[in-house]
């Protein structure tokens, strides 16, 4: 499958996900990249839109490869395997940790712009990307989203690697995958337009979701 770019991904992505509309349901993407396809689901779905920022852990001297991600609020998950043939130790874990987690609190707040984060215990949680590869960062969301006490938790993504889909599927209530092909090396392949999605941009769709529900809330107030 290959998509025109993340809204049309998140248009498809959406149709799959339309028994949720009109539920208690919290669209949460995973920036930069799955903003542009929540906004879609989200837009779909009438549901709130907000983000959950995970970061991942390169390895020493290979910082693109990850070895685990850690999200803002210091939930982190690791490749055990990788750790042990790198002989990673745990001084650099633990500064890496630190380090990462610190730069996801400062995303989250830079694109939340002081705008309070959606509650999350006890409701339906849908956490879109644009595409999960290895899937350290999504891993490391769904155990955030554990500790919130989220309610129920679907994984919603246009494509994943294959055992990136069966690892998910014993984390998350349900995955709910548009893709999962062979050969896969890396998520651009299946976008036309894969164009980095920047801060402004982010930001910028965290806005308009914002205006939409307050719209909606005061729509609902004059009823």
């Amino acid at each position: 499958m290959m998509y025109e770019n993340r809204e049309q991904a998140g248009r498809l992505l959406a149709a799959r996900l339309q028994q949720h509309v009109g539920k208690d349901v919290v669209v949460i993407a995973l920036p930069r990249g799955g903003l542009p396809v929540a906004r879609e689901v989200a837009n779909a779905l009438q549901a709130p839109l907000d983000i959950l920022v995970a970061k991942k852990i390169g390895a020493p001297g290979n910082p693109e490869f990850a070895i685990g991600a850690v999200t803002a609020r210091g939930n982190r998950v690791l490749n055990d395997e990788a750790l042990i043939v790198l002989g990673v130790g745990p001084h650099y874990i633990m500064d890496k940790t630190r380090e990462m987690s610190l730069a996801a609190t400062r995303r989250e707040a830079m694109l939340r712009a002081n705008r309070p984060a959606e509650r999350l215990a006890g409701r339906t949680v849908i956490v879109v990307d644009d595409g999960v590869a290895t899937g350290m960062t999504m891993r490391a969301a769904l155990l955030d989203l554990r500790e919130q006490k989220a309610g129920r938790v679907i994984v919603a993504v246009p494509v994943i690697a294959p055992d990136t889909l069966r690892a998910l599927r014993r984390l998350a209530d349900e995955v709910v995958a548009m893709a999962a092909p062979e050969p896969f090396h890396a998520i651009g392949q299946f976008y036309l337009d894969f164009a980095q999605v920047s801060d402004e941009e982010a930001r910028a769709i965290l806005v308009g979701a914002a205006r939409v529900a307050a719209k909606g809330s005061n729509h609902q107030l004059r009823s």
